[in-house]
């Protein structure tokens, strides 16, 4: 070895290089992924796990451990060889790399015990960075979060709500890499190899942004103890690399990407890599660090007493509002509940809970992708999280939601100012496709409470409920309709209205639980009786209930402020339909427009009068 090359950096270097190796045998092997890509980040990755990373290999679930996020998931091979080198897997698990029996996937994901987040879907890794760097503060803990990134990956509009969101919360915590090897899938990436571009727009959003050859492994280390020094500002290190580095038929050539090498490809591959290895005289890396140790606010094993809801029935409240006191009162008696706004705080009475726990309550602004980015990372590490906007807003987070699902983050999410009873402010403001957005997640329960009382309920549920779950609020001043003595649990409901003589149900939630009652009671008067369930759980669905009156009634009618597609009547069809049993729908036919809530309601079938005509239209088709 020559004298000028430190033993520890030798050893890094050959880490470097086994990661290649690792990650050529298990594409190969597998006969797909993506090496090259593996091979451009695989010095940063040796330092990382084997240099600058405190955490306990055989802890992970370690509350102060650093943490890292593969944003650019399709680098997975590096990912676990990089486990294998520090002994988490063996390295014969890695060539089990995208079979089904292998947890060990295409794509990391949480079923490895290492993994905090799902990951593959570009541009989401560091806004759930800055959720993990938040909860170390909220736990008063000195973890380090790291990120690493693909450079074209960069285009996404989310990486630079993130960059701001870094900023603005000032997470000396938090480090991105990026990957600068200039190539994308289909051509160069938008800025190249051009590292003083990229570092200058890191810079114009407040970053400490360090540019460093990304295959110089002591540079490299140079630059994350410089990030870790850095205080009152995040850190990007813009790490110059080459696509496919070390291996000559790929390396800095268009076309590789996504594609595994042949076995003889691969065999010369590792022949050529074999041939790097240097003499390490005994050096060897240095020992991992371990975690400092520092936790100043452990979690609670269960939250503390919760106050009950206060209102008198009748008494007019918008269950958006209930919610805010709902969250607030959680606040207080839970340490592990933080709540995240995207701006309209003082609409979704989120601001209460911002009164009651200041330093658990983030503002994201006007970046829903970020919120939800951000509630990913801090479930991911122990808190439970509220996000909270307009529920039409949300939906531009479909992709982070749906990651969310994959991930089984413990995220929840209320969305008010849903469907045509908002009224005036038109069609762009109403949320109709909701419902449907958080039914398809996989485990997500999904809650639609009608009146104060259940929106309280269902927030203290929600925080219960294993895994996520969407609260959906509304604008309007609805009743209050139920004791505070009463429960909700998820996948319950409640009848509100039945008798021996009811020839149709109706299932319904929300705002439209009172019009619903109204109906009911007008055809009463015309000897036609009708019942009535709150289906305030939409998911999972009170399947004994609907089972119960379907067959008592014969005939079951939904009615929802909400698109048909994927809402509350999807819901009960999927129990009801299997059985034979007859259900008919009532929801928003179209892309509504503006006009007064009443007149909007009615237009669309959904108000009392509506509803009534729609009950003798189909009682008198029997």
């Amino acid at each position: 070895m020559s004298p000028s090359v430190a033993p520890a950096t030798a050893a890094l270097r050959n880490v470097a290089t086994r990661l290649r190796i690792n990650s050529v045998r298990s594409t190969t092997r597998a006969g797909s992924g993506h090496p090259s890509t593996c091979a451009s980040a695989a010095d940063i990755v040796a330092v990382l796990f084997l240099g600058e990373m405190r955490y306990d290999p055989q802890d992970p679930r370690r509350v102060d451990n650093d943490r890292f996020i593969l944003s650019k998931g399709h680098a997975a091979p590096l990912l676990y060889a990089a486990w294998a080198e520090v002994g988490i897997v063996s390295r014969e698990a890695t060539l089990t790399l995208r079979e089904l029996t292998s947890d060990l996937e295409g794509h990391p994901t949480p079923r490895l015990p290492w993994v905090d987040l799902a990951t593959g879907s570009l541009g989401q890794g560091l806004a759930a960075g800055v959720g993990c760097a938040l909860n170390a503060r909220r736990i008063g803990s000195d973890y380090r979060t790291y990120v690493l990134m693909g450079d074209g990956e960069m285009a996404e509009g989310s990486v630079w709500e993130a960059a701001q969101s870094g900023q603005f919360h000032k997470l000396d915590s938090l480090c991105a890499i990026i990957d600068l090897n200039g190539l994308g899938q289909s051509r160069e990436t938008q800025f190249g190899h051009d590292t003083e571009t990229v570092a200058a727009r890191w810079r114009a959003f407040g970053w400490h942004a360090i540019v460093v050859d990304g295959h110089d492994v002591d540079a490299v280390q140079a630059a994350f103890a410089e990030g870790r020094a850095t205080k009152g500002q995040p850190t990007v290190l813009v790490a110059r690399t080459e696509k496919g580095k070390g291996i000559s038929v790929m390396e800095g050539k268009p076309g590789w990407h996504g594609k595994p090498l042949s076995a003889e490809q691969a065999d010369g591959a590792v022949a050529e890599l074999e041939a790097q290895l240097v003499p390490e005289d005994g050096g060897g890396c240095p020992a991992i660090p371990a975690p400092s140790g520092v936790v100043a606010r452990p979690d609670p094993a269960a939250p503390g007493a919760i106050e009950p809801p206060s209102y008198k029935k009748g008494e007019l409240v918008a269950t958006r509002e209930a919610y805010g006191t709902g969250l607030a009162k959680l606040g207080v008696a839970d340490a592990r509940v933080v709540a995240l706004d995207a701006d309209v705080k003082n609409s979704t009475f989120t601001d209460r809970f911002e009164k009651v726990a200041p330093e658990r309550f983030y503002q994201a602004f006007i970046a829903e992708q970020v919120m939800v980015g951000m509630s990913m990372g801090l479930a991911a590490r122990g808190a439970i999280p509220f996000s909270t906007t307009f529920a039409a807003f949300l939906t531009r987070a479909a992709d982070f939601v749906r990651m969310a699902g994959i991930s089984g983050v413990n995220a929840k999410f209320a969305g008010s100012h849903c469907g045509v009873s908002i009224g005036e402010d038109g069609g762009s403001q109403m949320a109709l496709e909701d419902l449907a957005m958080f039914r398809a997640v996989p485990d997500c329960a999904v809650l639609y409470p009608c009146d104060a009382v259940s929106a309280e309920k269902l927030v203290v549920e929600a925080a219960a409920h294993k895994g996520m779950a969407y609260i959906r609020t509304s604008r309007p001043k609805t009743p209050v309709t139920y004791d505070a003595s009463e429960a909700f649990p998820v996948g319950g409901s409640k009848v509100l209205r039945s008798s021996a003589s009811d020839v149709l149900t109706i299932a319904t939630a929300g705002v439209t639980v009172f019009e619903a009652l109204k109906a009911a009671e007008t055809v009463a008067g015309e000897g036609i009786h009708v019942r009535v369930i709150d289906l305030y759980s939409v998911k999972p669905v009170d399947a004994a209930t609907l089972t119960t009156a379907g067959r008592e009634t014969t005939l079951v009618l939904t009615v929802e402020d909400h698109y048909s597609a994927g809402g509350i009547g999807d819901a009960v069809c999927e129990v009801l339909a299997p059985l034979g049993m007859r259900v008919e729908r009532v929801a928003v036919p179209a892309v509504p427009r503006s006009g007064t809530p009443e007149e909007l309601m009615d237009i669309n079938g959904l108000s009392a009068r509506a509803l009534a005509e729609t009950i003798r239209r189909l009682v008198s088709s029997r």
